[in-house]
């Protein structure tokens, strides 16, 4: 996550009044200025080693090279502006909006201003009068703003300020209040951009009264369902119930120490369309006007009555924005089973905007067709949530949190899942067992909470050491109240407060570690490459001095592998942009990650993605493996290369490639991350020209096979994948 600091220094959740919308949690900022320049910190994170260093970009005229000389990748690639930019249905929406609100010279505020296009927009409806300002308070994307304002010949027509909204002040950065305001500092969820406190801001500061606004108003609804799938991603306590390796993650009276936290999840619900069963109608739930002064919180009690018999799992909801006063301009994020003739939903697939989904608690509330429920749904200034009638209080749940105190332990939801997979928990165990029983002394590399009672249980004689380098101390006290509830002594698992570098034979009292084990998994590592957890190899070899001259190490090896695949949504939402609405945002192609038409050396990032969730998709290709990872060894230089043989024929738009860690030393039990495996995310490789492919003596075909070759770099944690079609 991106997070900007204000020149107090004091922590805030929003950018410009809004935050780059980021796939994932790797950069932190800190803003500073002067009365000549300004100048933004950024804390760059090395997955590989959980080490951070800040990083100086300066707002000067020099462009991105000596910034982007110290990021591996493009700075913005893993933001959804690109793809935001390509959504076309969302851009011709708001030009039209604009085109219809704004009609006379005026003072028109933008606040997020990305890259301007609003901005533009607005300048040109009002033709060569009128005046804009732009705001945009993360400095990287300013930089950008002003190449596509140069290009476009509007660097004259639109001023642009680098602050957050709150932070603007008329008669200083302004002259005067601004009689409208275009802007788009929405997310999945609508509010947790900050929408609710940058217009309650900009209507007592900035915006005249009965000030025109682009939207108008967005308004969510929500439907009740059932899903086998949703209910596995939260609900550890009932389905542990159902296995019988005597591991309780949630044992009884703490069912609800390990959990996810209770917030809307922004998620694509249309490819688990046919897992979902309906059980109501979609029902309005907040309306938010941007043209008057929203309240901070607010309340509704809904009657929804069930349209089948089921369980009720989770509430999916979405948002509609109505761009226009008149309401003939609209834009959803509605799934697809959702119909409306005023109302036209994206083309395709987008991945800036998705729906949301609210776990009901436990195993889901029974219901009857025709019975009726009462759902109570409240927004603070940046969420909402949801409370169903026979649910626990949200005030009781407050009540069992204090109780339970520092024990809650909160995961993501996909971690939940996959602690409750069977063939998961069982793989674990077998590799466990393969190991024999006598390891005096195991030590946990990473954040697993559920090795270290694995291993205490399977190995009664072991004592079980564990690093958790980023549950810490919630970590700890988690481990010795689930120990003591599995029945093993609180002593037997020790958790070790210091960073792996750290480590000394005092530490682990004189005795060298037998077995070094891992899943590998790491708290914030959730949303980057599959690769990055190869922080375990980089961790066992910086333990080299400490373990046996025997180890065992599990995994004993990681397989990088890859596939060919079709994945035309995605190919669309991250390829080069040229005109939008008429303006040429050809300069942020390399910045953004864009995957075609760039200039030569350059090439589009290998970015992370749950495939199964990136609209249509199809395998082309066997999996085959690119290079193995041998832990047995110290970390280094790996290199492989792999024909690709493709088995169907259609587009290839890129490959997925992912890592099946191997956890015993007879290989025969392997954990597979692939892309038919929903809880894990893949590594995407997008081409920068698809290519149709098909198998040997296909006809109209541009390539019967290819070559991916790969190199892991250890120092930077980084691939580089080279591909050549025969």
């Amino acid at each position: 996550m991106i997070s900007v600091f204000p020149k107090t220094l004091i922590a805030t959740r929003f950018l410009s009044r809004t935050r780059p919308r980021i796939h994932t949690p790797k950069l932190t900022a800190i803003r500073t200025m002067s009365s000549s320049t300004q100048r933004m910190f950024q804390l760059k994170l090395d997955p590989i080693t959980g080490n951070s260093e800040w990083v100086v970009i300066e707002d000067n005229d020099d462009g991105d090279e000596s910034f982007a000389h110290n990021f591996h990748q493009p700075l913005l690639a893993t933001t959804s502006y690109l793809d935001m930019l390509n959504d076309s249905p969302r851009n011709t929406a708001f030009r039209q909006a604009i085109q219809k609100t704004i009609t006379k010279p005026c003072h028109v505020l933008d606040i997020g201003a990305g890259t301007g296009l609003l901005s533009m927009m607005a300048a040109r409806a009002m033709g060569d009068e009128g005046r804009v300002t732009a705001c945009e308070s993360y400095l990287p994307m300013v930089k950008l703003m002003k190449k596509v304002l140069r290009i476009n010949g509007m660097e004259g027509r639109v001023k642009v300020i680098n602050k957050r909204s709150d932070e603007l002040e008329v008669g200083l950065d302004i002259p005067s209040r601004a009689d409208a305001l275009v802007s788009e500092i929405l997310d999945s969820e609508l509010l947790g951009e900050g929408l609710i406190p940058t217009l309650q801001h900009a209507h007592d500061n900035l915006l005249v009264e009965n000030a025109l606004t682009v939207p108008y108003r967005a308004t969510t609804y929500g439907q009740l369902v059932e899903s086998t799938f949703l209910w596995q991603l939260h609900d550890l306590h009932s389905i542990e119930a159902t296995v019988s390796d005597g591991i309780q993650l949630t044992p009884p009276g703490l069912d609800s120490v390990l959990s996810v936290k209770r917030q809307q999840y922004a998620m694509h619900c249309n490819p688990i369309q046919e897992e979902i069963k309906l059980l109501s109608e979609p029902f309005k739930i907040f309306e938010f006007d941007f043209w008057k002064r929203p309240e901070s919180s607010g309340e509704t009690e809904l009657c929804v009555k069930a349209t089948n018999d089921g369980r009720i799992h989770a509430v999916v909801s979405w948002w509609v924005l109505q761009l226009d006063r008149e309401g003939t301009i609209y834009y959803s994020t509605a799934p697809r089973w959702i119909s409306s003739p005023t109302i036209t939903s994206p083309v395709g697939w987008c991945d800036h905007w998705k729906q949301c989904v609210w776990f009901v608690p436990g195993s889901g509330i029974s219901i009857f067709k025709g019975e009726e429920i009462h759902l109570h749904a409240t927004h603070t200034e940046t969420s909402i949530s949801y409370n169903l009638d026979t649910q626990v209080p949200t005030s009781e749940i407050l009540n069992h949190r204090c109780m339970t105190g520092d024990l809650q332990l909160v995961l993501p939801p996909e971690r939940v899942a996959i602690y409750g997979d069977k063939g998961w928990r069982l793989s674990m165990l077998k590799a466990v067992q393969s190991m024999g029983r006598d390891h005096p002394l195991c030590l946990v590399a990473d954040d697993s909470v559920f090795l270290p009672l694995l291993v205490a249980q399977l190995s009664e004689a072991s004592h079980v050491m564990s690093l958790l380098p980023g549950l810490k101390e919630r970590g700890l006290q988690y481990l010795q109240a689930a120990a003591h509830a599995n029945g093993l002594s609180r002593n037997c698992i020790e958790v070790l407060e210091k960073r792996v570098k750290q480590l000394t034979m005092h530490d682990i009292h004189q005795k060298k570690v037998d077995l070094l084990i891992a899943e590998p998994f790491y708290v914030g590592h959730d949303g980057m490459l599959p690769w990055q957890n190869l922080r375990f190899w980089k961790d066992r070899t910086t333990l080299n001095d400490i373990l046996s001259e025997d180890a065992l190490i599990i995994p004993s090896k990681g397989i990088l592998r890859a596939c060919a695949i079709s994945l035309p949504d995605l190919w669309k939402s991250r390829c080069c942009l040229s005109n939008v609405e008429g303006f040429d945002h050809s300069v942020v192609n390399a910045t953004l990650g864009a995957c075609s038409n760039l200039p030569e050396l350059e090439e589009g990032p290998c970015l992370p993605f749950f495939v199964w969730q990136c609209g249509e998709f199809d395998v082309l290709s066997e999996t085959f493996d690119v290079m193995e990872f041998d832990f047995s060894k110290q970390i280094c230089l790996c290199q492989g290369k792999s024909q690709v043989k493709f088995t169907k024929t259609g587009v290839c738009h890129g490959f997925v490639l992912w890592i099946d860690w191997v956890m015993d030393l007879q290989n025969s039990v392997v954990i597979s991350t692939g892309p038919d495996r929903r809880y894990w995310k893949q590594g995407v490789k997008l081409l920068g020209t698809p290519r149709t492919v098909g198998p040997q003596r296909s006809r109209n075909v541009q390539a019967c096979s290819a070559v991916l070759e790969a190199c892991f770099n250890p120092l930077q944690g980084e691939l580089k994948i080279i591909l050549d079609f025969l």
